[in-house]
């Protein structure tokens, strides 16, 4: 499949970010593709798209990064910026909220709430009108479906993550796609072996989806199916 679109990525050096990059790539999209390490999987794919993937190192939790990695790409435009970026706890996810420490709740807030954001409203107007606008979110950052309890900080933070968004979609021109995307439990680094679906099952999912709300602008938290999920 040919195509001239471009993608930035940020949050591309394992788990669903790396995989999800590896997609657009198979189906021909350009990629710009953020790790914080020199040497990572996603270097391994420089050689087979050769010309279509470029790799960016930056960490997003430091400003300065970010504002310098947007002076690098100064004149680039995309059809589709998506941050993948995000942590768990240190000490697993169920730790309850009484036993979290204060620096590994900002550690984690920062990581998976305030960076992601700070990404999008410095890159925002490098996404072409029409383009599309996505961050990873998560079904765990449901009020609604939180029925059970668990993984206090996890939800909080990307229950945090879709209010800042609902946020940045009321400033933001009704002209761009924005989307939170809800991937499901996966086997992951951070979802773990007990999860219900391999990353290999999901991804095209998750494309498939990301690639539907093209041109449906306004806010969509929805899982990879495409089903909106509950706020």
């Amino acid at each position: 499949m040919k195509t001239s679109k471009s993608l930035l990525i940020v949050g591309a050096s394992r788990g669903l970010g790396l995989a999800l990059a590896h997609e657009f790539l198979k189906r021909g999209w350009n990629v710009v593709g953020t790790v914080r390490a020199e040497k990572t999987k996603l270097h391994d794919l420089l050689v087979e798209f050769n010309g279509k993937l470029r790799i960016e190192t930056v960490d997003i939790t430091i400003p300065e990064q970010v504002r310098e990695l947007k002076a690098r790409l100064s004149g680039t435009s995309f059809d589709l910026l998506f941050v993948s970026a995000g942590v768990a706890n240190k000490n697993g996810m169920s730790e309850p909220i009484g036993q979290t420490s204060t620096e590994e709740f900002i550690r984690v807030m920062v990581a998976n709430t305030l960076s992601p954001m700070r990404v999008l409203e410095v890159f925002s107007d490098a996404v072409r009108l029409g383009g599309t606008i996505g961050v990873m979110s998560s079904g765990q950052g449901s009020i609604a479906d939180n029925e059970t309890g668990g993984n206090d900080v996890y939800r909080a933070s990307k229950a945090a993550l879709n209010m800042l968004m609902r946020s940045f979609a009321a400033r933001q021109e009704k002209d761009r796609t924005l989307l939170l995307l809800a991937p499901g439990w996966v086997k992951t680094d951070m979802g773990g072996s007990d999860a219900r679906f391999t990353i290999e099952e999901v991804t095209p999912q998750i494309v498939d989806t990301i690639l539907a709300q093209e041109g449906k602008t306004g806010l969509h938290y929805l899982d990879r199916f495409g089903k909106t999920v509950r706020w």
